[in-house]
């Protein structure tokens, strides 16, 4: 077990790690619950996994659950799906002294906290990842969002949780694919400031795939305590300190864009492409050694994720994917910001990159086979 804290003044917060926290829930989220009911949001798939045992726990202890169900994938993270849980909000009777509790992966932690930032000027809410990805990264930092026709988190707001309880155990529900996709944001913490961590990913991403519990507890807290001191230092990327946990993504969301942002590609398997796009575009401006590419793209080949736009099933040209990145919420007077890097651990914002050399990039990364 672990408890690690985001520092954040008033809004700081906790965020437990504990192998089997899903079996005494609702001791961890007494402090939480008011009026004796509960508003819960998740999706057709993670309900079904978990809700059952969720509803009867609670329901031991005189507290009524009420659950609102959204579709599973990337695709409910639209003003559709935002606007039917609201008027289900509404239709509830929710109050500002409420919190809303999010149940599943990134998708449901995105739409749940963009609601709740948003309905009755704001309610507090709790995430309950149980995907790996969202353990490690989406469920803390209070970024929330959907996606739009423009591109992907386009719209939405800065909205902390209150509490984040992490149990290890809810991801023996995972697809295998949903587990590689999730570790390849492990990965992104080695890579950018953290050399010996990203060491120790070589030689334990096999255990950690497997779910062996003691290298399993270990990403999950490495990563969950090196995002916790990030947003620490700067809760609103106002500086370039928060910006550094989007390696990959200015990539990575230009392949998902190209891809239809659904299971043809998943998000943590384009940001694992896209990290490794980046060390290519950095070696390919002197700043780091191939061979750091080479062999980041290579481990992430052994854990049977893409690292070429080939094995992504990319098909379009540099310019379209360049065209793609024009829409990132970070662009600032017309530059987009890159993450790059110097070295494995050394990741760092470019403000100076050309588009249309990066376009040029795409091109010849197309006839790269391996």
């Amino acid at each position: 077990m672990a408890r690690l804290n985001i520092a954040l003044g008033q809004r700081s917060y906790d965020i437990l790690v504990e192998a089997g926290a899903f079996d005494t829930l609702a001791d961890h989220l007494a402090p939480w619950i008011k009026r004796g009911r509960t508003l819960w949001i998740s999706d057709s798939q993670v309900a079904q996994h978990h809700w059952p045992r969720i509803e009867a726990q609670l329901q031991a202890v005189g507290i009524t659950a009420h659950l609102h169900i959204v579709p599973a994938g990337e695709a409910s993270k639209s003003w559709a799906e935002l606007t039917r849980l609201i008027d289900w909000l509404l239709a509830m009777g929710v109050e500002r002294s409420d919190t809303i509790f999010a149940l599943g992966g990134g998708m449901i932690g995105d739409l749940t906290g963009f609601a709740a930032s948003i309905v009755k000027r704001g309610c507090d809410f709790v995430q309950l990842p149980t995907t790996l990805l969202a353990q490690v990264d989406s469920s803390v930092g209070g970024k929330t969002a959907i996606n739009t026709a423009a591109g992907k988190n386009l719209v939405g707001t800065f909205h902390q949780p209150r509490f984040v309880l992490i149990d290890p155990l809810v991801l023996a529900t995972l697809p295998p694919r949903e587990m590689r996709a999730g570790y390849a944001e492990v990965v992104k913490y080695g890579l950018i400031d953290d050399a010996p961590f990203y060491d120790w990913c070589e030689a334990h991403g096999e255990r950690v795939l497997a779910q062996d519990p003691a290298a399993l507890e270990q990403a999950i807290v490495t990563s969950v305590a090196a995002k916790a001191r990030i947003v620490g230092e700067d809760e609103r990327e106002t500086k370039d300190r928060r910006a550094l946990l989007n390696l990959g993504h200015t990539f990575g969301h230009a392949l998902e864009a190209d891809t239809g942002f659904g299971d043809r590609l998943l998000h943590g398997e384009a940001v694992g492409a896209g990290m490794v796009l980046a060390l290519r575009y950095s070696a390919r401006r002197g700043l780091s050694p191939m061979s750091d590419a080479d062999r980041v793209a290579a481990h992430l080949a052994a854990c049977d994720m893409p690292a070429t736009l080939a094995a992504a099933g990319v098909t379009a040209s540099g310019a379209e994917l360049v065209d793609h990145m024009r829409h990132d919420k970070k662009m600032t007077g017309g530059t987009l910001p890159f993450l790059l890097l110097r070295g494995i651990g050394q990741t760092f914002v470019c403000h100076d990159v050309d588009l249309d050399d990066v376009a040029q990039f795409l091109d010849e990364e197309h006839r790269r086979v391996a």
